[in-house]
């Protein structure tokens, strides 16, 4: 029996594993979405069953659950048959968001790694393409109907065989996405992280001998499921339940509901969302894997110290909503799934567990990505490009601290892009980019502040379009706190202002040198009574310039 001392080694040896992959891939990348904003994300799958061993934690959290799923799916796909079997030296490609995936930009990589001729796991990982092909560059196309107009969809093929890129499969990839002779370095990156990986992993085998590695893992694991029981087990028995709302689908001006209820049951936490809005037309569709992923970073967040791993999720039960726009099901578009409505997923969970745990959860965060695409041809360079940029918003205020601001979103760790790279990388120009003033939500402790930035096109013609949310909803307060602001675009082209029909979701908005797109991210909800607020911090919010008098007179009292 390994003692615990080996355990523990063994067990950060493996995410120091995926660390390692992580930082190759972001460092090696060509596009500023993986290599700036850290859109992607490194992980250990078992062999038998794609069960998550280890992830890094540099990575997304959204992508816990979606990478364990798609590796379940290729070991399935493969034992039938559908798929080819692994050598040594190959690596899958795969982004159909059905077979365990997100939106259709997020293109997941997967390396079988064998010992002795013995598949032992898979080392997978997922990076954002800023373009994958479609109706709109950047993928994100607020109004399609149906998942062909989103973009390529990849099923599990060999991209690299035996060690040596498919070139005509990569041509295939290649004529079906804009900018595509940029694509070639992130390619290279993906797969150099994995090479990284199985590096550093055959190092692990040759110190510890495989027998003592499968005996810690399923160690690891156990003991994750044990951390998590623990944890869920000082929620009171009971049903708690909240509902949060989809601005709309892109499509039909309506908001989508998403109805939680959690049951506290004996060893078991269950989470049902059946009583979810049917499922939509535009594409604000969740897949199953994107789901399930959500609840699971959302109990993440709130057990932050409970490690990750199969067994973390184990006491977590997910029934599958089917009939509802949280199940997705082919030809249903989806690429707001992952940023946006794993998002409002994750808030709900949060909105349900505060009242169990009052002192331990906060206020909803901003909780949109703000995802942003600019797609056209620059004069200057004579080239075409695609502009992919998120953004960051307020989170929720906590029963001891106001929100941070400016924080990343909920399903990941990815941050805006520095200004200076993307005005160097495409023909913008940043006129603002500063604190959302007045955004935090109201409470004894406020939400923190959302960003307001504002961008100009400087040369030639582009097409813009944007996925975001909380723009008919601020995300809400808790026992009593304010909701925060909501999501604000505004475009001025041409001397006019206008704000989209659907307020946060657009597509294919023709700009011309001189227009300029305006947002202005949510705040976070606040925490608590506001007339419990201290009148000091609330005076020194209005010196700072977070609130106008007037805001805060109205707002405090």
């Amino acid at each position: 029996m390994i003692d615990a001392l080996t355990l523990a080694v063994i067990q950060a040896g493996l995410q120091q594993v995926c660390n390692e992959m992580d930082i190759t891939f972001s460092r090696a990348a060509f596009s500023p979405v993986i290599a700036e904003a850290d859109d992607r994300s490194d992980g250990i799958y078992a062999a038998e069953d794609g069960a998550l061993i280890a992830q890094g934690e540099l990575g997304l959290p959204v992508f816990v659950g979606t990478m364990a799923h798609s590796a379940a799916h290729l070991v399935r796909l493969i034992g039938e048959g559908a798929v080819a079997a692994p050598e040594p030296g190959d690596i899958y490609i795969v982004n159909d968001p059905y077979l365990g995936g997100t939106h259709l930009m997020d293109v997941r990589f997967c390396r079988p790694f064998f010992v002795d001729g013995e598949l032992f796991c898979w080392l997978q990982n997922t990076g954002h393409w800023p373009d994958i092909g479609g109706m709109v560059p950047g993928g994100f196309s607020a109004h399609a109907t149906e998942v062909e107009q989103e973009g390529l969809r990849l099923p599990p093929v060999k991209l690299f065989k035996k060690g040596a890129l498919d070139r005509e499969i990569l041509s295939i990839i290649q004529s079906n996405i804009r900018v595509a002779d940029q694509r070639i370095g992130d390619i290279k990156a993906q797969a150099a992280a994995l090479l990284v990986g199985e590096t550093r992993l055959a190092e692990m085998v040759t110190r510890y001998g495989l027998p003592t590695l499968r005996e810690a893992i399923a160690g690891i694991r156990a003991r994750a499921a044990e951390r998590m029981l623990a944890e869920i087990q000082r929620i009171p028995d009971g049903v708690y339940t909240s509902e949060t709302f989809v601005d709309s689908d892109g499509v039909v001006d309506a908001p989508l509901r998403i109805a939680l209820t959690v049951t506290r049951q004996g060893d078991e936490l269950v989470f049902d969302l059946s009583d979810s809005s049917p499922p939509c037309q535009g594409p604000m569709n969740s897949v199953w894997a994107t789901t399930c992923s959500a609840v699971y970073l959302a109990m993440k967040h709130i057990f932050p110290d409970v490690p990750i791993n199969a067994g973390t999720f184990a006491p977590l039960r997910v029934i599958r909503p089917e009939g509802t726009f949280l199940d997705a099901r082919y030809p249903r578009p989806v690429s707001g799934c992952a940023a946006e409505v794993s998002q409002r997923i994750a808030e709900a969970v949060f909105l349900a567990i505060a009242q169990a745990l009052p002192a331990e959860v906060w206020a909803a965060p901003a909780g949109t990505s703000g995802n942003f695409a600019l797609g056209g041809f620059d004069p200057a360079r004579k080239a075409g490009y695609v502009m992919y940029q998120i953004t960051g918003g307020g989170y929720g205020g906590t029963a001891e601290a106001d929100g941070l601001t400016n924080g990343c979103s909920t399903i990941g760790i990815s941050k805006t892009a520095p200004v200076e790279v993307m005005e160097q990388y495409y023909p913008v120009l940043f006129r603002r980019f500063a604190i959302h003033e007045g955004s935090g939500g109201a409470g004894a402790q406020r939400g923190g502040f959302g960003v307001h930035y504002e961008v100009e096109l400087l040369r030639g013609e582009a097409k813009a379009s944007f996925v975001m949310d909380h723009g008919r909803f601020g995300p809400p307060g808790v026992l009593g706190g304010g909701e925060g602001a909501k999501n604000v675009v505004k475009l001025h082209r041409g001397g006019q202002t206008t704000i989209p029909l659907h307020l946060s979701k657009d597509q294919g908005l023709q700009l011309r040198a001189g227009d300029r797109v305006e947002v202005m991210t949510p705040g976070g909800g606040g925490y608590g009574d506001p007339r419990a607020r201290d009148p000091a911090l609330v005076a020194r919010d209005v010196r700072r310039g977070y609130y106008t008098p007037e805001q805060a007179k109205a707002v405090w009292g």
